[in-house]
């Protein structure tokens, strides 16, 4: 059986954060306000997942009320869905995400954030795709107020 998931997630920016992304931590004056490190790409990723196995969201899961979740790294996170998906019988087939920013620009890191997405997992590089674009100066991206991420997957039953 096969099963398509979508995610979606935003963090606005805030000032001494850390900016990561897919798991990768990119030098910009402002990173992302959240109670885990505020990874916005693996967290749509994460809900694309747990979308596709009908398991809920991130927030069901990582509750921002639980002091556990509190500035944890969001490949931790994506880990331990892949765990649950693997508990349900699933495995990963491919991922494709879209991370919208106006700024900063992040193309020159996506192929290490699809690295690092496929290593947590289990699959090849090659089965995930992370694109960036912007809006054009148009909306909360465009002005730079936050990020947005979208992502979408297929899993398999084992």
């Amino acid at each position: 059986m096969i099963r398509i998931g979508h995610g979606y997630d935003v963090h606005r920016f805030a000032e001494n954060r850390e900016l990561i992304l897919g798991g990768v931590k990119i030098d910009y004056e402002l990173g992302l306000l959240g109670h885990s490190d505020a990874d916005v790409l693996l967290h749509s990723v994460s809900d694309a997942l747990l979308g596709a196995a009908a398991l809920g969201d991130i927030g069901t899961h990582f509750p921002d009320s639980d002091d556990r979740y509190k500035g944890i790294d969001s490949m931790i996170l994506l880990n331990h869905v892949v765990e649950l998906l693997d508990e349900k019988g699933y495995r990963v087939g491919n991922i494709d995400a879209t991370v919208i920013a106006q700024q900063p620009k992040i193309g020159r890191f996506t192929r290490q954030m699809a690295e690092n997405i496929a290593k947590v997992c289990g699959i090849d590089a090659s089965a995930v795709n992370v694109k960036a674009t912007t809006e054009e100066k148009l909306g909360f991206t465009g002005r730079l107020e936050g990020i947005s991420a979208h992502a979408v997957c297929l899993i398999e039953a084992l």
